[in-house]
């Protein structure tokens, strides 16, 4: 996808480096506001023992289904981030590479990128994003990712 460029707007207060303060203020990247965190900020996540189920449907496709619950790798700022019970729609692109390791166990990674499609800001009922917008959304990711790999294939 696109080369990550960053513009943020000064802040009206001060922040003394208080990463919680930041977060709710108005940052701007390719002329559209959004607030939270800055773009090239990471977390680490560690995440409980989980199951993976999936269903071969076609000889090449299967079906996927992971439930866990995630945990921050550090602690996070007080007072930062979205208020409990805020929830996320993402869209996830990712490569799984697999080594057998035996009969039993395997080695696996997942490499890729996730997109958001929509909130659900704790305490309301009503998506961000219609069920049709987000799909939209979607659309466009998924049209923007072949024009990328179009042009990958073109350079090579």
């Amino acid at each position: 996808m696109k080369a990550l460029t960053q513009v943020t707007r000064p802040s009206k207060r001060k922040t003394n480096g208080d990463m919680a303060a930041t977060y709710d203020e108005f940052k701007e990247f390719e002329g559209k506001r959004y607030t939270g965190m800055k773009i090239g900020r990471r977390h680490t996540w560690h995440y409980d023992k989980g199951q993976w189920k999936e269903k071969k449907v076609t000889p090449d496709q299967w079906v996927i289904n992971y439930a866990v619950k995630k945990r921050r790798a550090g602690k996070a700022p007080e007072g930062s981030g979205v208020p409990v019970g805020t929830e996320y729609h993402w869209y996830i692109l990712a490569h799984q590479n697999v080594t057998k390791l035996n009969a039993n166990d395997y080695s696996t990674s997942l490499t890729g990128v996730k997109f958001k499609l929509a909130h659900k800001r704790a305490g309301n009922e009503k998506w961000s994003a219609s069920s049709q917008a987000q799909r939209r959304r979607l659309i466009k990711i998924l049209q923007g990712m072949i024009v990328d790999l179009e042009k990958e294939d073109e350079s090579d």
